[in-house]
């Protein structure tokens, strides 16, 4: 018989088995296939509920020992909320009926050196919540404060032009306002009949003091010698130069008119001069401003105030100049706060050699404020209730510990760490609100009489006043004294509910 015949004989002997069994092949066929696509789908269910919620079937001694090296031993169980209670037997946790984890010889940490209040969140808890850390270092810190500044003239070098004696303007050299002038460039000629008798009595004196200065009685050489003296001390006062005095004395003949020569270099700010014009000492000529250090006038908030200090660098742009910046120092904070704008006004000092900072063009201020070496803890690492701060540090095997703070100022995206942290801690930086949810909810269920709680077998109530039971029984216990032995009272194994009495285990 051939291959082909022999298929056909098959098929056939199937389908007779099909027709004597009463149900057709293909409905066969198709039940396996549901019964197939169900597993699936109820296999892809489990998945998602323990992904989820970070859920895992119960540890056994079996499992814990296959998912180790043999040559790791295991000391104790140990409640992950609360290390200090211990069990010799995998379980459940009392208090939470969290599952107890296993503690190794040889093990970075013990639950004894753990510190009050350390919690631990499985490594699948974090990564649902979105758990991610800082560092907290120790590096140079500085920042600035940006502000809007107004340019003004330095007020030190400023020049008011005055004629001391009354007169008239005989002739003006500088005709318009803006203009620069150079120190000791005349400025007006002035006749003053007050000024030419002056200079008459100079000349006298000085004729008097050739003819009785070598005169055998020293009162009258001294007399003419202090005649002499007064009259030029009288041209000096009334701003008669050197030069003047000593053109006077080689021509010996009085000046109608006096040239005024201005005592600064700067640009001509205002100008009150014109020929023929009455004067009198309390006219003010001219306004000369020397712009070669200018003064920028900053407006910062009220709050910036204590980080800005005298002498401290500033730096200075203007639109108009893209690219440069111009540096100088605070030299001055004013004393009163602006209440409108609750804003203090500082003053920075800049120079300006080539005049191509103008008063009253605005400007962008950048104090640059320098902290030094200082300790600091990302913004985000901070949890601030307005009382107290408190950051969540990260410990080994899961374990996080909320530490109160005290900070600082704010520099940048950091805080500078007063008290509570050390350089080199692990801090969370994301997530850390639901981390606290975490520690909160903990916090409650070590507190609360939840069920499960209590250290007795199933069914049995408390009696008072024994010794009290539940968490509150291992927490306050020395974690050396619940190995002991028989001398101490023993808690029986909550993971081990179903069990009698006496099958209960627990050191």
């Amino acid at each position: 018989m051939t291959g082909n015949e022999e298929k056909k004989t098959s098929d056939s002997q199937d389908s007779q088995d099909a027709k004597a069994s009463g149900a057709p092949a293909g409905r066969v066929s198709q039940k396996v296939a549901v019964i197939s696509i169900l597993a699936v789908v109820l296999a892809l269910g489990l998945y998602s509920h323990f992904r989820a919620f970070g859920e895992r079937p119960p540890r056994t001694a079996a499992s814990e020992a296959g998912s180790h090296p043999a040559e790791r031993k295991v000391l104790y169980w140990q409640d992950p909320m609360h290390p200090q209670y211990r069990s010799d037997k995998p379980g459940k946790a009392p208090d939470c009926g969290m599952d107890l984890v296993p503690v190794y010889e040889g093990g970075t940490q013990g639950a004894e050196s753990l510190p009050e209040g350390a919690f631990r969140v499985t490594p699948e808890r974090q990564q649902l919540i979105g758990v991610q850390y800082g560092k907290v270092t120790r590096q140079p810190l500085s920042t600035s404060i940006r502000a809007v500044g107004r340019l003004t003239f330095d007020e030190t070098r400023i020049a008011r032009i005055h004629s001391k004696v009354a007169g008239w303007i005989e002739k003006v050299f500088i005709d318009f306002t803006g203009k620069l002038v150079e120190k000791n460039q005349p400025l007006v000629s002035v006749y003053s009949p007050e000024l030419l008798a002056t200079q008459e009595e100079y000349l006298l004196a000085l004729r008097a003091q050739a003819r009785l200065g070598n005169s055998p009685f020293k009162e009258v050489a001294a007399g003419a010698g202090s005649l002499l003296e007064a009259a030029r001390r009288r041209l000096e006062l009334w701003d008669i130069s050197e030069e003047q005095i000593a053109e006077l004395d080689r021509t010996q003949k009085p000046a109608k008119d006096v040239t005024l020569y201005s005592p600064v270099g700067g640009f001509v700010v205002t100008r009150n001069a014109y020929d023929r014009q009455r004067i009198m000492p309390e006219t003010e000529l001219y306004t000369i401003a020397d712009l070669s250090t200018i003064w920028v006038i900053a407006d910062i908030y009220e709050y910036e105030a204590p980080l800005v200090r005298l002498g401290q660098s500033a730096n200075m742009t203007l639109s108009y100049f893209p690219g440069r910046t111009f540096r100088g120092k605070v030299t001055y904070i004013y004393p009163q706060l602006d209440n409108a704008t609750r804003t203090i006004k500082v003053r920075a000092e800049f120079s300006n050699q080539d005049f191509a900072l103008k008063p009253d063009m605005y400007a962008d201020v950048d104090l640059r404020i320098d902290y030094g070496s200082r300790l600091s803890v990302p913004q985000e690492a901070v949890l601030d209730s307005g009382s107290e701060q408190l950051v969540f540090v990260g410990l080994e095997g899961g374990y996080f510990e909320p530490r109160k703070v005290r900070l600082g100022g704010k520099v940048g995206e950091r805080y500078i760490v007063l008290d509570g942290l050390q350089a080199g801690e692990r801090v969370v930086t994301s997530g850390n609100f639901l981390v606290d949810s975490e520690s909160r909810l903990k916090s409650a269920a070590g507190g609360m009489g939840m069920p499960g709680m209590q250290h007795g077998p199933a069914g049995e109530t408390p009696k008072q006043p024994a010794a009290p039971t539940g968490h509150s029984q291992h927490q306050g216990m020395d974690p050396s004294k619940h190995q002991t032995g028989a001398s101490e009272p023993k808690a029986p194994d909550h993971s081990q509910h179903g069990k009698k009495p006496e099958e209960h285990r627990h050191d």
